[in-house]
Order: structure tokens, then C-alpha cells, then sequence
């Protein structure tokens, strides 16, 4: 992956931007996360979450302005969090211990004028970053203007406690004394200068007219050299003890870059608050007031913490994976995959995300959800194409995938028919590979209509648009293949094309522009529909899925539902539907690549609604109906082939290909006038395959493992013509191997009655031993 790609991947991805009251606040205290642990009572973490970004937390966490209440996104659905008060309470609660790490000691000395809270802050960073520092007040007591808030707000104790904590970092401390501008310069390598202390005005600094000190708002740094000031009020004259630490971070990183001889300016773009891209949908959140403490004055009690804590709305995104099962099961989001996938790309040998690239069902809901146009179908189909380009996509991703389409696309299934007994073929009907294996009787219905309908003839070509070898990331063989469709159209006249599948209409639209393509609903509209179309009386309501490839094609969509009114059939819409309708699971080859995942894809679908569902896609329909789910296609009410079509089982892989088969020998036989558009004759074409009879049980079996009753029979023709078979004493069945191709099919088997063959199990594998058979 480019790194120009990759920044890009990674900037649209939001759901690490931080949530409103992290980016609101100056010093960036997380406190998503800490109102999450508080609302757990998990206060010794809270209070860690506080110590990481907070300094003088003893102090800070008591008299916060806390501006992140004002950006709380629970704001806009009821109040605020009132983190503020969460934070008071959690510096109540005993402080765990944590131990301090010895840092080598810098040779430069700091003075720090003042001890208000800026002033504390500065000598917290410097100290911990080694520096010897001096802290100097001009009053009798320690504190600046923290010495103004009232004590059940900010107690003496909890004052001394952070003096305590500078004390053990080294901090010297000097009361009562006031200081010389001039003397300091001479005495120290840096100086701060802190305001919020009662008076504290060193004339020897430039002033403005409104009273505040002439300094770089950016470093804080004065036009006297190594000389700093910060601490002041907010703009307006307000107290912001958040600000003043805000300062105190500033002065100390200033410092530190002045004293290490860095620049003072570089980088400094994200101090203070900031705005956040997060999104976070708040779209059925409801409404909830804050808790309020029984006892204003000594604030929230552990209970009331807790309770106000878990109003929080945990603020993330997640869009993509809220809606995405596939998402979801990798454990984390767009913006680590991005990485997993750049990782994947730049360290040779790493394969760790093979199985994430392959499993995606490219179907685009992300990015239709994303508020930043996120695409994992781009990033994935991108690193499926580079893995091929660099013969680095394992075979078994989506071999089985790759041999089904060169079998459709071959002798077995494809041809291209000019429209019978008439002189011309102005529109030619593409069925697809999928729905003449689901049910090749529909196609013939389906085309007799169109033929009986239409005027000026209208052909036929059986064939795969190339969705599998796309999804699979084989760019050679999709424009091959689209290079022998487009050839085979132009040699029937360049037709209109009528297509039955919503991917075919995609990719063919796509990849053959020149071709104009209608849908088979939006034809069956104008044609009007069979006499004997219905579906009866009392239909039930049905819900309708739109396939994946269809997201955009909203004149399909409403097209597709017009046709289930005409035709009385009363349908509901699913909660994701349309332009957000959900993938069924075989979509870019999940249910190859992974077939595990690809069932839970399938069965969340399936269980969004109670209702029987229809579509429009056959592999959508067999899919679905793989999960018990009782689902039609809109051609089982149009041309009806089945008493129970909802109920009727996914054909599985071999039955699909039988159909296609079959469907392909009677177009010759009625249709063929000797030969087929390829010039074959029709008594060359392949015949009845060989009988077998296989029980529902095993062929389950066998479709799960992707073996092909053709692939079993290849292995019992072989043993049969050469004896390679082993006979099995216990049962009197025999077990016979073949590898065909890259895998080798081992089949258990026995002569049945009139020649049939019983099959009782079969597996294969990719194994090899060197000197040995398969």
C-alpha cells in the first residue's frame, strides 16, 4: 500500500478522534474514560486517568472550571455530565499509590516566581523532568489565589498534599521573599513568572494598555530572554484554574525546549482545546437529566457519582461496525485494519491479514455509513489484487471460487443464442450463472415471456458476468472475460441487454458501458406480467432484502416493488434496506473465504425480521434460505415451479452446477438448430453425467467441504476404469482417491441397483508426500 493511501485510509477513519469533553479540555484530560470507570466505581483507575494528563490533581479536580461540560455531547439529549463534580468525588477517595521512576538530573536551574496553580504546575513539569527548581512566593503562605476558594471547596490539606508531592520531587520552596527580575536572570537559566498570585506585576516586563504582560501567546516567552510569564485571568477577567494550568504546561515545555536548545514553536498545534471530527449518532438517544447531590455543598456521594457517571454515552463511532457482522468479528475498526493491511503489504512473509482482506463481503455498507466515506470494499478488494499481482494469495482463499467460474464460463454452461425464428435480435436475455443453477426452469419460463413479449426477437446468453474472479482480485481473467462477453454481444448485433441479476446489471454496466442494459423487472413492467402471475389468496406480509449490488440502483429497488404490488403480494421493509440493505454472506467471496463468518453474516440477516423475506438476487434467496429462513424470488411468483417456493432449500454447490448444466443442454435441444453460438454441435455437447445416489445427510456434508458430485464422480470413474481402489473389509464399500487438480477427493463408496453409485462420505486435501500418490 502507497503512503499516501494509507494516510488517507487512516485519516477517514474518525473513530480515534477524541470524544467532545476530551477535545474541549485544555490539558486533554480523558474523561470518556474516566467517566466510564467512575461508572463502574472503578475509582482507583479513574484516578489514574486523572494523574496521566491532570497536574496537581489534589487541587485541580476540585476547583475545574471544566469546559468539556459545555461541548458534552449528552447535552443535546438531556444535561451534560456533570464531570466536574464526578472529578471532586473521585479526589475524595484515597489516592492509590504509584511509584516514582528517578530521571537523571539536568545541570540547569529554574526559578519559579509564585505558588499559585500555574506556578505549581511549572515546577511539577520541570521537576519531573530532572530540572532543580525554586519555587519563590512574595507572600507568608503557599498558594497564590488558590488561597481564595472557599475550603469546602479546596481544602488547606489537599493544597499541602501537592506542596508534599513537589517537596519529594526535589522542589525547593521560598517563603516570603520578593523577588528581583534582574537577580533571577542573573541566578537561574529560566525563569516563570506566575500572575495568578495577588499583585504580581514585575515592572521590569512590558505591559499593553489593558494590563497584560506583552508575551508570544503561543511560548509564553517575554521580550526579556529566558524569562516567561503566564497564569493571567481569561480573556473577560473570569478565574480559570484550568487555564492556569493550561499556562503552566506551556511555560514547562517552553522551558524545557529553551533549555535543550529546541525550537520554541515547532509542533505546538495541538495544546489546548480543540474541535474533534468524532461522530456520534444520537439518533434515538433519550433525553435524561443530570443527578443531583443531596448535599450541594460537599457535592455528590458515591451512589449519586455512580449514577450520574453511567448517563454517559461512552462517545464513539463505529458506524461501519455497528452495522457489519464482519466488522465486528475481527475485534476492532477501519483504522487499525488499515494498518493490519499496510502491515500486511510492507513486511514480506507477513500474512496476518490475509484472512481479514478475504473475508470482506465488498458490499460498500461502510462507507455508506461513514461519515467519512471510509471504503473497506477499496481497501480490500486493493490488497486482494496486490496479493495476486505478487503471487502471494493463498491458494485455498478462493480456488473453488475461480474453478466454478471457468467452468461456467466454459463449454458446460456458457453459449450465446440469436433469437430463434426471427431475422433479427434486438434484445438478448442474460439470466446469470446464479439463477440459472437455482432454477433453470424459471429461466426457460422467464425467456418464453420475454420472447412471446417483446418484439424484434430476443436471444439468449448463458454465462458468468465475472463477479468471482473480480472479488477474487483476478483483474486478468475479469477483463478477459468481459473482453469474451462483449464479443459474443457483438456478434449476436449489439442487442439490448436484459438482465435478471442485480450484480450482472452492475458489472456488466460497468464493464461493457457501450451495451445498453435494462433490468429484467424494469421490462416486465412495461410487458405487463402472465396471466396466471399471483400469489393467491391472503398472501403473507414479506419483507423485502435488497441485495448488496443493488445499494445504488434505486430504480431497480422501486421498480422491484411495484412488481410485488401488481402482483397483490403485500411486502415490509427491513430496518436496513435500500442504499443500507445488509450483505446475505456470499458477497466477495465471504462464504468461500470464510465460511464460518459468512454463516453468521447470513443468519443476522435472516433474523432482523420475523416475516418470510423476498428478493430479487438467487444466490440471496439460496443463501438466506441456507439458514432455514423461509424466503422467495420475486420469479417464484411470477413464474411459479414450486408448491412452497419459500420454502424450497438452497440447492447447494453441485445442484447448481447440475442446473446450470442441465439448462444448457435443453437450450440446445430446443433451441439449437444443430449448433450453438461456438459452433459446437448439439450431440457433442456433454451428456447425462454418471448417477449417483447421495443421502441429504452427506450432501450436506459435502457441500460444506465445496466437493462437487462431479469432482465425486471423477474419482469413482477412475477407480472404476483402472482398479486404483482400496476395498474396506468392515463394510465391503470402497475408497478410492484422484487428484484432479491442486487437491486430491478421497471417496467412500459402494455399487448400488441398477448401477448407481451409493456415496457415503468424501473429504480432500491440499497434502503431498514427496514419492507418494495423493
Amino acid at each position: 500500500m502507497h503512503k499516501d493511501d494509507l494516510e488517507d485510509y487512516l485519516r477517514r477513519c474518525i473513530q480515534d478522534e477524541p470524544a467532545e469533553c476530551v477535545a474541549a479540555c485544555p490539558l486533554h484530560v480523558d474523561a470518556r474514560t474516566f467517566v466510564i470507570q467512575a461508572a463502574a466505581g472503578a475509582w482507583e483507575d479513574a484516578w489514574a486517568t486523572l494523574r496521566k494528563t491532570m497536574p496537581m490533581t489534589q487541587i485541580l479536580a476540585r476547583i475545574c472550571d471544566h469546559p468539556c461540560e459545555q461541548r458534552c455531547k449528552r447535552g443535546e439529549a438531556g444535561e451534560a455530565i456533570r464531570i466536574g463534580l464526578l472529578e471532586r468525588f473521585c479526589v475524595q477517595t484515597p489516592e492509590p499509590q504509584t511509584r516514582s521512576v528517578p530521571v537523571p538530573v539536568q545541570k540547569r536551574r529554574v526559578a519559579v516566581v509564585g505558588s499559585g496553580l500555574s506556578s505549581l504546575v511549572v515546577a511539577w513539569g520541570l521537576a519531573r523532568k530532572g530540572y532543580p527548581v525554586v519555587v519563590i512566593e512574595p507572600g507568608d503562605e503557599l498558594g497564590g489565589l488558590l488561597l481564595e476558594f472557599p475550603p469546602h471547596l479546596l481544602p488547606p490539606e489537599a493544597i499541602e498534599r501537592e506542596v508534599q508531592n513537589l517537596s519529594r520531587l526535589k522542589v525547593d520552596f521560598v517563603v516570603g521573599q520578593s523577588p528581583d527580575l534582574e537577580d533571577l536572570c542573573n541566578s537561574f537559566d529560566g525563569v516563570y513568572w506566575g500572575l495568578d498570585v495577588a499583585g504580581s506585576r514585575p515592572e521590569a516586563l512590558e505591559w499593553d494598555e489593558q494590563g497584560n504582560p506583552v508575551r508570544n501567546a503561543l511560548t509564553l516567552a517575554t521580550g526579556r530572554a529566558k524569562v516567561f510569564v503566564g497564569g493571567r485571568a481569561s480573556p473577560g477577567g473570569e478565574v480559570s484554574p484550568v487555564n492556569w494550568a493550561l499556562e503552566g504546561n506551556m511555560a514547562v515545555k517552553s522551558l524545557d525546549r529553551m533549555l535543550q536548545g529546541a525550537s520554541l514553536e515547532a509542533g505546538r498545534v495541538a495544546e489546548g482545546p480543540h474541535s474533534t471530527r468524532l461522530y456520534v449518532n444520537m439518533a434515538g438517544v433519550e433525553p435524561l437529566a443530570a443527578v443531583t447531590a443531596a448535599d450541594q455543598l460537599r457535592g455528590y456521594t458515591a451512589e449519586e457519582a455512580v449514577t450520574e457517571a453511567r448517563r454517559c454515552l461512552r462517545c464513539e463511532c463505529l458506524e461501519c461496525v455497528k452495522v457489519c457482522a464482519y466488522l465486528e468479528h475481527f475485534g476492532s475498526y477501519p483504522r487499525r485494519y488499515a494498518r493490519q493491511v499496510s502491515n500486511n503489504a510492507l513486511v514480506k512473509g507477513s500474512r496476518g491479514a490475509n484472512l481479514l482482506v478475504n473475508s470482506c463481503t465488498l458490499c460498500g455498507l461502510c462507507t455508506e455509513v461513514c461519515p467519512e466515506d471510509f471504503s473497506m470494499k477499496r481497501l480490500c478488494l486493493d490488497e486482494r489484487q496486490r496479493l495476486v499481482d505478487e503471487g502471494r494469495m493463498p491458494p485455498s482463499a478462493h480456488e473453488f471460487a475461480l474453478e466454478d467460474y471457468q467452468w461456467s464460463h466454459g463449454s458446460a454452461f456458457a453459449l450465446a443464442r440469436a433469437a430463434p425464428d426471427s431475422a433479427s435480435t434486438t434484445h438478448v436475455f442474460f439470466p446469470g450463472c446464479q439463477l440459472s443453477g437455482s432454477n433453470p426452469e424459471q429461466v426457460m419460463a422467464a425467456y418464453a415471456h420475454l420472447r412471446a413479449s417483446l418484439a424484434g426477437g430476443v436471444g439468449l446468453m448463458l454465462d458468468c458476468c465475472g463477479a468471482p474472479v473480480r472479488w477474487a482480485g483476478r483483474e486478468d481473467l475479469h477483463r478477459q472475460g468481459l473482453e469474451d462477453l462483449r464479443a459474443r454481444w457483438q456478434e449476436l448485433g449489439r442487442p439490448t441487454l436484459i438482465v435478471a441479476c442485480p450484480t450482472c446489471q452492475l458489472l456488466l454496466g460497468e464493464g461493457i458501458p457501450e451495451a445498453p442494459c435494462l433490468s429484467l423487472w424494469e421490462v416486465l413492467e412495461e410487458t405487463g406480467l402472465p396471466e396466471h402471475n399471483g400469489v393467491g389468496v391472503s398472501p403473507p406480509v414479506r419483507a423485502v432484502h435488497d441485495p448488496c449490488t443493488a445499494r445504488y440502483a434505486t430504480d431497480l429497488q422501486a421498480s422491484v416493488r411495484r412488481l410485488l404490488a401488481r402482483l397483490g403480494q403485500p411486502s415490509t421493509e427491513l430496518a436496513l434496506s435500500g442504499a443500507l440493505t445488509e450483505c446475505c454472506g456470499y458477497g466477495g467471496l465471504q462464504l468461500i473465504a470464510n465460511p464460518g463468518l459468512a454463516a453468521t453474516v447470513a443468519a443476522r440477516r435472516s433474523e432482523e425480521s420475523a416475516a418470510e423475506y423476498v428478493t430479487y438476487c438467487a444466490m440471496c434467496r439460496d443463501t438466506l434460505a441456507g439458514t432455514g429462513k423461509r424466503v422467495l424470488h420475486v420469479l417464484d411468483l411470477i413464474f411459479p415451479t414450486d408448491p412452497d417456493p419459500a420454502g424450497r432449500p438452497n440447492p447447494g454447490w453441485s445442484d447448481r452446477r447440475d442446473g446450470r448444466a442441465r439448462l444448457c443442454r435443453q437450450v440446445l435441444r430446443e433451441l439449437g438448430e444443430g449448433q450453438d453460438a461456438k459452433g459446437r454441435a448439439v450431440d457433442e455437447h456433454p451428456g447425462a453425467p454418471m448417477e449417483l445416489h447421495i443421502s441429504a445427510e452427506v450432501k450436506q456434508r459435502l457441500d460444506a467441504r465445496r466437493i462437487l458430485h462431479d469432482d465425486v464422480r471423477m474419482v469413482i470413474e477412475h477407480a472404476e476404469r483402472t482398479g486404483e481402489k482400496f476395498c474396506l473389509p468392515s463394510s465391503g464399500r470402497f475408497l478410492a482417491s484422484l487428484r484432479p487438480r491442486m487437491a486430491a477427493f478421497w471417496v467412500e463408496y459402494s455399487l448400488g441397483e441398477n448401477g448407481v453409485f451409493e456415496v457415503h462420505n468424501a473429504y480432500s486435501h491440499r497434502m503431498t508426500a514427496e514419492g507418494s500418490g495423493p
